[in-house]
């Protein structure tokens, strides 16, 4: 079988009606560059006939690719084809190191599109795929057993040095699965493990400060997730993933909806804790908007379902989930809403649930109750404590813990010379040179 028919029968199976013939394989050869997606699909076609990946520069199309890597991870695709060659293209230009256009603050529509999409989609039609080689299921528990260890060093080490190690297994080694021969059960369970490791580079994206490459990940993690009929870890994204980025861009009132979304789409089909999960995100949604009233009917939704939850009959994506997750999403809540007092006691509750091999969490978890401290009066305890914050994030390179430092240290505002205050900032001299998680002293 000739060039052109191949890539035309993979374009077929992409969703796509090409038609070349061997004239237009003669334009290729004499340097000229097909529209759209079609380098792709020739690399990919050469790639199985070889038995190895071909990549667009070694077959010298790369200028073409270069053309849509500013929409490159934004399109929810329609097609599980499509949703492949989105995700996968994302994956490669990052693991690449092109730098994607970003804007300062996102715009609310693309925030809320992801979750129409979600909410409106029709089931998958089938998840097979043929290709030359077969992927397993022992394939997979790899891919969910390295997963879990990225997202153990991410805990440890924050993500600045982390997250280059899940791009480039998302590129080099879930992309080729992706492309790999398998059938609907199988399919489904590689698109379950790849939007699992696409939300966790999300998230860590986020914590290397790129929110606008975070907001890519999410959306193909969405979509990934649908391909794998998830929708309770679709509604982890949108809850925990996009909603949380809502919130660190300013929209509160899109924090809720995206909660809510979650929890529609998901209906019936997810547990407890996966439901205390995105009550307690919509709950912060409300505390941001100063709706005390709604957030602790959320609150007290969540917390009772997290007491309903069986553990066991739980997915392994959200075990991590327990009384000290809650509590942290419940001091934040207290403390956007004028609560200090309760939001130390949550703060506490966090910090006493969470073990010593969660550093940011329990870093981040300081820091919140210092700035509780400081905001009820009692600033010699809260400098105490956040002190002791930046201690244990001598190790990390995480923008969470330095967001969350900078909103404690704007708290001391107008009483920098008080002794505790000095003192503070005296540690984070001492810290600051050879830290690169710890912001230097004003």
């Amino acid at each position: 079988m000739g060039l052109a028919r191949r890539v035309n029968l993979e374009g077929s199976r992409r969703g796509l009606d090409l038609r070349y013939d061997k004239t237009s394989v003669s334009r290729w050869l004499r340097g000229q560059r097909p529209r759209g997606q079609t380098p792709l699909i020739i690399a990919e076609v050469l790639g199985q006939k070889l038995g190895r990946r071909v990549s667009v520069e070694e077959i010298g199309m790369t200028a073409a690719e270069h053309q849509d890597v500013p929409q490159v991870g934004l399109t929810f695709a329609p097609t599980l084809a499509a949703a492949v060659e989105e995700a996968t293209g994302l994956w490669r230009t990052d693991a690449a190191g092109r730098r994607l256009p970003s804007a300062p603050r996102l715009a609310i529509s693309t925030l809320l599109e992801p979750s129409r999409d979600w909410l409106i989609a029709e089931p998958e039609s089938g998840t097979a795929h043929e290709g030359t080689r077969v992927v397993t299921s022992a394939d997979i528990e790899t891919t969910t057993q390295v997963t879990r260890s990225i997202a153990d060093l991410d805990h440890r080490f924050g993500s600045g040095d982390v997250r280059p190690l899940a791009v480039h297994y998302l590129d080099a080694v879930v992309s080729a699965q992706l492309r790999g021969g398998y059938g609907s059960g199988v399919g489904r369970q590689l698109c379950g493990a790849a939007a699992r490791l696409s939300e966790l580079a999300g998230y860590m994206a986020v914590d290397s400060g790129k929110p606008a490459l975070a907001h890519r990940y999410y959306i193909q993690a969405l979509r990934l997730a649908h391909a794998a009929d998830d929708r309770g870890f679709g509604g982890y994204v949108l809850a925990a993933g996009l909603g949380r980025l809502a919130a660190e861009l300013g929209h509160p009132r899109e924090v809720a909806q995206l909660a809510r979304a979650a929890r529609e789409g998901s209906r019936d089909r997810i547990g407890g804790a996966v439901r205390s999960c995105l009550l307690a995100a919509e709950a912060r949604g409300y505390a941001l908007l100063g709706d005390a009233r709604q957030c602790d009917l959320a609150m007290a939704r969540a917390e009772e379902s997290l007491e309903q939850a069986e553990p066991d009959q739980e997915p392994l994506w959200i075990r991590h989930f327990g009384p000290g997750y809650l509590a942290d999403d419940f001091a934040h809540c207290h403390l956007d809403l004028g609560r200090p007092q309760e939001a130390a006691r949550c703060a506490e509750q966090a910090l006493a649930a969470h073990p010593e091999h969660l550093v940011r969490r329990r870093a981040v978890g300081l820091f919140l109750l210092a700035t509780a401290h400081v905001a009820a009066g009692t600033l010699d305890e809260g400098c105490a404590l956040a002190s002791e914050a930046a201690a244990l994030s001598a190790g990390l390179r995480s923008a969470i813990v330095r967001e969350h430092m900078e909103v404690f240290r704007s708290r001391l505002g107008p009483r920098a010379e008080e002794p505790a205050v000095r003192d503070f900032e005296a540690r984070l001299r001492e810290l600051s040179p050879a830290t690169p998680g710890v912001p230097g002293p004003r």
